[in-house]
């Protein structure tokens, strides 16, 4: 009878989560239409390739593309039509062997034009560069700011600006960086390709002015038509703009493989690796072992034993702060530090009882000391969520629990090592800070269909919130009824539930993509080899306190 229990746990796990894995794939190919079926057809029509067709025919036959950000935008400025991933493709595949970031405009989305997500997208893209000095290969196509949201894509810190600063930057730490101009570049979107170590342009296809004819008409009474003004042929053969003239879309992406296949190396990072083996046990079984349900405890390890290499992992601290699980291991051969949230109910050597998922003193004490060791080891670092935040109550804060927490936050902050943040499940709170959410540098972050992120979980927010109003309302001499509050805590829990889904996390790029478990070992392999092109820093252990 408990074999049979625990099956049917399991079946109705692996059902549950298969499903969320189907409706994110459904979603993500609505998404790949981009602007629609019809402007896909149009721009072929012209003679050109769609942004995705141009990223297939640049990677290598067979290889991968890890795609980020495709979950950029969603349900977001529908007020405008929406804008499917960003208006822009962008991701890490293999060109002439060699790992490239990509960012290709989807002309398909109002013209490839930028919205604020758009701009955001394509930093976060030279920020993955910069930080693993991988070159970057820009395929242009863009009408340039959205122009009603002009105020806030335009001016600020973080805005359209930051992306020519950052061309510049790249060249001065030899980073290679090539664009192809295979459609519009307009006004600032100008600047971005010349900025570039070298371009290439498409002749009839694409151009690349200042002001485009309407706008040099109005500003100076001149009437040009948009080949004479900016065309390949002005730009390759009179102006010395662009640095190659190509025939067509396939010509130049070929050309830019020629390109990449001459470029030299950097001095690498030296993490180490050894021949890739799969684990003992199988992978496939992930979502038979996740429960769906998030307030179930479960056995953390079983996930971790379906992750690494043989199932083999050496443990840190195996009896003491049990509520992390810290260990050495390998993914896909490469040496890896794992820091997990346990999700058993454990009994500490005090006899006291610890809840999963919850950190307490004794497991952020021995997280960031395992956090130095790696680093003193030059060990990549995966943090793997399923966290409700840090223990609450009397004894924790007369225990320090602030104290040890910081201590945890400090350590990731720290870090020099390249971090890998996987959100499988709850990443709630402080939590979320200490295991190394988007605000502490994750040179990847991607979230499982089943993650949530959030201050804290939507029941308990609701009624947090709902405490907070109906006191209010009492206070002003309003009676509340209790089906009144019910209704009202319904509409909370509604609204906050809706804010802590991947799918809203991955549209404002709080994470870099929503992926399939059986997918994370990939990830994991192909960032830390993006990482291993740019030497670790030196160590500096901050305010870290024994």
């Amino acid at each position: 009878m408990p074999d049979q229990k625990i099956d049917l746990e399991y079946n109705k796990n692996e059902d549950a989560i298969k499903l969320e894995i189907s409706r994110m794939n459904r979603l993500l190919q609505q998404i790949y239409l981009g602007g629609g079926q019809k402007k896909l057809d149009k721009q072929k029509a012209k003679g050109k390739l769609t942004a995705r067709e141009r990223i297939q025919h640049l990677i290598d036959p067979d290889s991968d593309f890890l795609e980020l950000g495709a979950f950029a935008g969603y349900e977001m400025y529908e007020e405008y039509g929406g804008c499917p991933a960003g208006g822009v493709v962008m991701g890490i595949g293999y060109v002439s062997g060699r790992q490239c970031m990509i960012v290709a405009n989807d002309a398909s989305v109002k013209a490839g034009a930028w919205f604020p997500i758009t701009g955001k997208k394509n930093l976060r893209a030279q920020e993955i560069a910069i930080e693993n000095r991988l070159p970057i290969i820009y395929l242009v196509d863009s009408a340039g700011v959205f122009l009603p949201m002009q105020d806030e894509i335009f001016p600020d810190k973080e805005h359209f600006g930051r992306m020519f600063r950052n061309n510049a930057v790249m060249s001065s730490m030899g980073i290679p960086q090539i664009a192809a101009i295979m459609g519009s570049c307009v006004a600032g979107g100008a600047y971005l390709p010349i900025m570039s170590d070298e371009a290439l342009i498409v002749d009839k296809t694409g151009s690349i002015f200042l002001a485009g004819p309407y706008l040099v008409k109005a500003a100076i009474g001149e009437t040009v038509d948009k080949e004479t003004l900016g065309g390949a042929t002005t730009q390759s053969e009179i102006s010395g703009v662009t640095d190659y003239k190509m025939p067509d879309d396939e010509t130049c992406l070929k050309t830019i493989r020629d390109l990449v296949d001459k470029f030299g190396t950097f001095e690498n990072a030296g993490f180490s690796r050894e021949e890739p083996k799969p684990p003992a046990k199988d992978p496939e079984e992930i979502p038979g072992l996740f429960p769906i349900n998030r307030a179930k405890p479960y056995d953390t390890m079983d996930i971790i034993e379906r992750l690494v290499d043989e199932s083999k992992i050496t443990l840190y601290k195996e009896g003491y702060g049990q509520t992390i699980i810290c260990g050495y291991a390998r993914i896909d051969g490469w040496a890896v530090g794992i820091v997990a949230n346990s999700r058993k109910v454990v009994k500490n050597k005090k006899g006291e009882m610890q809840f999963g998922g919850v950190i307490y003193s004794d497991s952020a004490d021995k997280a960031a000391r395992f956090i130095m060791n790696c680093n003193q080891k030059k060990i990549p670092l995966v943090f793997l969520h399923d966290v409700t935040g840090f223990m609450v109550g009397k004894r924790s804060e007369h225990g320090g629990i602030i104290k040890d927490g910081a201590k945890m936050v400090s350590a990731v902050s720290n870090s020099t090592v390249p971090k890998f943040s996987i959100v499988m499940g709850n990443s709630y709170g402080a939590g979320n800070y200490a295991m190394c959410g988007k605000a502490y540098d994750p040179r990847l972050i991607v979230a499982w269909p089943t993650a949530k992120i959030a201050v804290m979980g939507g029941a308990q927010a609701a009624k947090v919130l709902l405490q907070i109003q109906t006191a209010s309302m009492k206070a002003k001499g309003k009676e509340v009824s209790e089906e009144a509050e019910k209704e009202l805590y319904e509409k909370i829990k509604n609204r906050y539930d809706k804010q802590t889904t991947p799918y809203y996390a991955a549209a404002r790029l709080w994470v870099d993509a929503i992926i399939d478990p059986q997918e994370t070992r990939k990830v994991i392999s192909m960032g830390i080899e993006a990482a291993n092109n740019a030497p670790v820093a030196k160590f500096n252990p901050g305010v870290i306190q024994t």
